[in-house]
């Protein structure tokens, strides 16, 4: 008699990482950073970041207080 064929270890591999959470946007992106030492990358995040954060706070009731700061 033949023994069933256990499922292969890339298999199994592949079920066990679908079953785990999904990291956040900034978590992948920290990884991302660590694994292909890109950190020349972080202060142009940084830098679109703030002024996309300017652009989000100018249609709020702070916009008067952002334009007298430039």
């Amino acid at each position: 008699m033949s023994q069933p064929i256990a499922n292969p270890p890339q298999q199994d591999d592949f079920s066990k990482q679908a079953a785990e959470a999904q990291p956040s946007l900034l978590a992948e992106f920290i990884d991302f950073l660590v694994n292909n030492k890109a950190w020349w990358l972080t202060p142009i995040i940084l830098v679109l970041s703030l002024v996309g954060l300017l652009v989000l706070l100018s249609s709020t009731a702070i916009a008067p207080f952002i334009y007298t700061i430039f």
